[in-house]
């Protein structure tokens, strides 16, 4: 397993800067898109506005584009784990719809998807068995917003063995596990571990990684009191070598779980519809309104071969080559939420008849192997991505969850066992609510095999009451 981890991670590191911006891009919601793309606009004299991009051939990236970027995206990114981790990006909320006295999670009320939700919902789409599950919740509930470990790994297992028969050793697997989620290095107990945990999945073939982990085991004090000079002296490199050493370690963030964190409300617009053709098929397309119209300012790029100083003319080939990829990695974008949105319809066409209830169990892993691209891919073209189907907006990670056994053998997703106990609740008797023993027993009856403590936890994601508080309101 190492070894192959070595060879992926080396693949990594050979990724071109422009592919590297066409990954970050991939995760960005429609919003930060355009203020990223506004930026790039004001910046940079070889991009415009266009008013019919569509159309418009000069919009097409010229051959000089770098050729890291000629082939489709998803293939490139077969071997991309958490890039978009060493960026310092300004995340804003991601969003999912909220439940009402109606249908499950249908409604425009947007709600905060903090660290924890992100962590639960990759939890959620992994196949770890129950009680690795039972005990990835735990930790997760001992996280911090900085993203670190806040209770000694003792005392959770302290608790977690009244209930469970566990090593903590048991602990430890898991928590190796959550800390190769995103964002990396959350799960960490120390400034240094977290460091080390992107280091390692971010730079591990780096010329420098040697030297750079050194210095975080060995002189983390050095680099805390800025000390460069004896870091220099200390690891023996030369000036060059610690410039790289530097930008490296800056990369790195000491606070992985700030990026969850913001006040800032985000009013969603769907990234893809489901539309219904003539013949009664359903398929999907994106969302014009939301198009960047962006194209090659043909005025600035004649200029390249005219100006006379050659700084000048660098300035621009630099600036026509960066507006290039942008382009072209905002085409690669579209694409790939695209196919990623068919692959969903393809697998969830149940739902799109018979709504939430008819959710199938669907992990990341299915729609990646699809596509034949890293569930890391998929992880962020679902995030901050909506669609709009017949049912209502949704985030299109929501069609990603875990399965039940049913008693005929098959599987029911977890997404349509909440929507089953949503809707027993919303017909229960007000004066003799349902508890959580009776909605096992009645989902039983249909066929679901779901233990009370995992009913409990469900109803409780819905934000709807205990049976208790519910009859009291009532």
């Amino acid at each position: 397993m190492k070894q192959g981890l070595n060879i992926k991670l080396g693949q990594q590191l050979s990724m071109t800067p422009q592919l590297q911006q066409a990954i970050r891009l991939l995760q960005l919601s429609t919003l930060e898109l355009q203020q990223e793309v506004q930026q790039a606009l004001e910046s940079n004299p070889l991009l415009e506005q266009s008013e019919d991009f569509a159309e418009d051939q000069s919009s097409t990236p010229d051959n000089q584009t770098d050729s890291s970027l000629e082939s489709s995206l998803p293939k490139e990114l077969e071997a991309d784990t958490s890039w978009d981790d060493t960026y310092d990006l300004s995340s804003s909320d991601s969003h999912i719809s909220s439940p009402d006295s109606g249908n499950l999670l249908e409604t425009l009320n947007a709600e905060e998807l903090g660290l924890k939700d992100h962590l639960l919902w990759q939890i959620n789409s992994s196949k770890l068995n129950i009680q690795d599950r039972i005990i990835a919740e735990t930790l997760i509930e001992s996280i911090d917003h900085r993203g670190y470990l806040s209770q000694p790994l003792s005392d959770i297992y302290q608790d977690l063995s009244e209930e469970l028969i566990l090593d903590i050793e048991d602990l430890e697997a898991v928590l190796v596990f959550i800390q190769r989620l995103d964002p990396l290095g959350v799960g960490a107990r120390t400034l240094e571990e977290c460091l080390l945990l992107q280091l390692e999945g971010f730079y591990s073939a780096h010329p420098m990684y040697r030297k750079a982990r050194s210095l975080l085991e060995k002189n983390l004090d050095l680099l805390q009191k800025r000390d460069y000079k004896r870091i220099k002296r200390t690891l023996n490199i030369s000036e060059g070598e610690y410039t790289t050493l530097i930008e490296l370690l800056q990369s790195l963030d000491p606070h992985p779980g700030l990026a969850f964190e913001s006040n800032t409300t985000e009013y969603i617009s769907p990234d893809v519809y489901i539309n219904k053709a003539d013949n009664g098929q359903w398929f999907v397309s994106l969302n014009s309104s939301n198009e960047v119209n962006i194209r090659i300012n043909e005025h600035y790029k004649g200029l390249i071969k005219e100006v006379k100083k050659d700084e000048d003319a660098q300035y621009l080939r630099d600036n026509l080559q960066q507006a290039n990829s942008l382009i072209k990695a905002i085409e690669n974008r579209n694409s790939t939420i695209l196919k990623v949105a068919e692959g969903i319809l393809k697998r969830q066409s149940d739902f799109l008849k018979y709504g939430v209830q008819a959710i199938k169990p669907m992990i990341l892993k299915d729609i990646a192997n699809e596509l034949e691209v890293h569930e890391s891919t998929i992880s962020r073209v679902t995030n901050q991505k909506y669609i709009l189907t017949p049912h209502g907006v949704y985030e299109l990670k929501f069609f990603f969850s875990s399965h039940v056994a049913t008693n005929t053998g098959g599987e029911c997703s977890s997404t349509a066992i909440r929507a089953m106990i949503q809707e027993l609740i919303k017909s229960e008797n007000h004066q003799k609510p349902l508890s959580d023993n009776k909605l096992t027993t009645l989902l039983k009856e249909q066929g679901i095999k779901v233990a009370r403590r995992t009913v409990t936890k469900y109803r409780e994601s819905l934000t709807i009451p205990s049976s208790r508080e519910r009859k009291t309101l009532a």
